[in-house]
């Protein structure tokens, strides 16, 4: 799985956007990563023409397609850029031979990872899955909140160039509200997660935009607001593009009216506090408007990186 550089193999199902991306930013950007193999179904497709190009190995046998090719048993880490129904089949076939798979669908076979977060404790996982676009963006934010008080509700609301959304993505718009509602409370620590995704048709397309509202327990406003500025840090680190767009909004509900949560039946009173995000696309294949779609090979790209830091450091 390692070849004379010290790098380990890497492989793409799913020749589309995603993963197309995905695989420029392997190229230009990774150390511990060879791209080895690009794998899709559509033999026209641009993602296998680029690959192609590139001097990658191609496919467009689907996943048993990639069983088969000489390429295949050096490769040790294999991401999924199709769907949360393709997945299901890929992940068995993978996890038979023995494959790390970090996965881009909604399909959540494996746990949640969102790098700034949680990946540290994720290292003896054989199935990662990076939520959703949504989910990378915000939930970092949630868990900050969380790092100084309790998290009752966490609702975050996900605007993306409908331009953007392609056919995988529209697919799976039940599948992105679920995972990330329950991400937003199995890694970001809230009570209670709800998401919600809006395509915006607007011409030029606009940049992905994310609201994260949390209603938590007393605590320093000072303190949630730097816990915040810390994470966007964070996540900088490895998505450039990504930014709070205006000031953290910190306010004090219910006092001697507590406010009632119908969703959760039950009173709160406590703070509310809305943070708005901007997430810019790097523009390595996709537009800088996809930011939904660059936060998602970045956090995969992050993740496979610190797994193959961690297989050496252990060799």
């Amino acid at each position: 799985m390692v070849d004379t550089a010290g790098k380990v193999g890497a492989a793409i199902i799913g020749s589309g956007n995603i993963g197309t991306d995905l695989m420029i930013k392997i190229m230009r950007l990774s150390k511990h990563l060879d791209m080895s193999a690009m794998v899709g179904i559509d033999p026209a497709s641009d993602g296998l023409s680029r690959a192609t190009r590139l001097g990658v190995a191609t496919t467009a046998g689907g996943i048993e397609a990639l069983v088969e090719m000489p390429e295949f048993k050096n490769i040790g880490v294999v991401f999924d850029a199709t769907s949360a129904g393709a997945h299901r089949r890929h992940n068995e076939v993978l996890q038979a031979h023995g494959k790390q798979v970090i996965d881009l669908t909604p399909a959540a076979i494996g746990p949640f990872v969102v790098p700034s977060v949680n990946l540290d404790a994720m290292a003896n996982e054989r199935n990662l899955n990076m939520v959703t676009c949504g989910g990378q963006a915000t939930i970092p934010i949630v868990a900050a909140i969380s790092s100084v008080a309790p998290v009752l509700y966490g609702e975050i609301i996900a605007s993306i160039a409908s331009i953007s959304a392609g056919p995988g993505t529209r697919a799976n718009i039940d599948e992105f509200t679920q995972t990330t509602a329950k991400a937003i409370e199995t890694v970001g620590g809230a009570t209670r997660g709800k998401a919600i995704i809006i395509l915006n048709p607007a011409e030029p397309p606009l940049i992905m935009r994310d609201t994260v509202h949390c209603l938590c327990a007393d605590a320093d406003p000072s303190q949630i607001v730097a816990a915040i500025e810390r994470k966007v840090a964070e996540v900088q680190a490895y998505v450039p593009g990504y930014r709070l767009k205006q000031a953290v909004q910190v306010e004090k509900v219910g006092g001697n009216r507590p406010l009632y949560l119908p969703d959760m039946d039950r009173s709160f009173t406590g703070l509310k506090v809305s943070t708005f995000l901007e997430v810019e696309g790097a523009g390595h294949y996709l537009p800088p408007y996809a930011g939904n779609l660059d936060i998602m090979t970045s956090a995969a790209l992050r993740t496979a990186e610190a797994l193959v830091r961690k297989w050496q450091v252990a060799a």
